[in-house]
């Protein structure tokens, strides 16, 4: 804590994230489990990552998109589980305001973008299923850029808005956080002041970046499943649907915990429960991508045994 000059009144210049637990037995089967997680997420992203990068059959839009994904879900849990694993072992569970201010703004930033790239995703199969003639024409590599360019911008602009109007709030009182990272809510709750209007400005950004491309994400599939339903043979309606269940099982995994944590009224906040449910769509959603895009695309396995062979040759 530290005091203004010529004021009575402290301010907080450190948090302390509560995390999970506080008994060190559970803190050390957590680390263990929590470890395993983050190393599984970034080596299965970084592998997509760079098979993509290597293999030339892979650079289409499609794949250029899905680039983008593992990149962003490396940073993502990065920006959260490495604090968290050294908060379950250490004695000091503290995190400075900068600190803080910083987690909360990359951690926004990356999952806003994530909401938006997965609209632009959802783009992708409809243009390669309802368009495929025109595929490669529509999804030029100019518009692919752009399209990237404008989710990474967006997501980084809205979090920069809630991040700034959180933090610009006076913390005068309890500087505990009820959670493993500097998440905005929690954060908010410790408040010394009305919250009332950035709770409105939260829920105008939430409108724009979970609301919106939730609903254009729907938009799309009911084109595409319009679309497959046309095709004639079972074979080509089963490739078609193939095209697409990865995305929708990663956007499910993902947007309906992101949607009940960030759509509800004030008045169903549980700190206990949201804590918990976040763990979705901050830690297993980054785990699963790899794991649905490797296990369910054969164009991913062949990458990946052209590579293994490559290894081979050169050893």
């Amino acid at each position: 804590m530290w005091m203004l000059p010529g004021q009575n009144q402290s301010w907080v210049s450190e948090f302390i994230l509560l995390g999970f637990s506080s008994d060190p037995k559970s803190n050390r089967i957590l680390f263990t489990v929590f470890l395993l997680l983050y190393l599984s997420s970034v080596l299965g992203n970084g592998l997509i990552f760079t098979l993509i990068c290597l293999d030339t059959h892979l650079h289409t839009p499609m794949y250029f998109f899905l680039c983008i994904l593992s990149l962003m879900d490396m940073g993502y849990i990065s920006t959260t589980m490495p604090q968290m694993l050294v908060h379950l072992l250490g004695h000091s569970q503290t995190i400075s305001f900068a600190g803080c201010w910083m987690q909360m703004y990359m951690v926004g930033a990356l999952g806003l973008t994530e909401c938006i790239l997965f609209v632009v995703m959802a783009y992708d199969r409809y243009v390669a299923i309802c368009y495929p003639l025109r595929y490669t024409v529509i999804l030029s590599w100019g518009l692919c850029r752009w399209l990237a360019a404008g989710t990474w911008a967006c997501g980084f602009f809205f979090s920069l808005i809630h991040t700034f109007f959180t933090m610009r709030l006076p913390y005068c009182g309890p500087n505990m956080v009820n959670h493993y990272y500097c998440e905005g809510p929690s954060v908010r709750s410790l408040a010394c002041m009305d919250t009332r209007l950035i709770e409105m400005v939260d829920r105008v950004i939430s409108v724009f970046v979970v609301v919106v491309p939730l609903s254009l994400i729907l938009a799309s599939y009911i084109h595409i499943a319009l679309a497959i339903l046309k095709i004639k043979s079972t074979r080509g309606r089963c490739k078609a649907f193939s095209t697409c269940a990865s995305h929708l099982t990663v956007v499910t995994f993902f947007y309906v915990p992101v949607t009940y944590i960030y759509t509800k009224p004030k008045s169903s906040y549980s700190p206990e429960q949201d804590k918990h449910i976040s763990l979705f769509y901050s830690v297993f959603s980054a785990l699963l991508n790899p794991v649905v895009y490797s296990l369910r695309n054969k164009d991913i396995k062949v990458a990946f045994l052209k590579v293994m062979g490559r290894g081979r040759v050169a050893w």
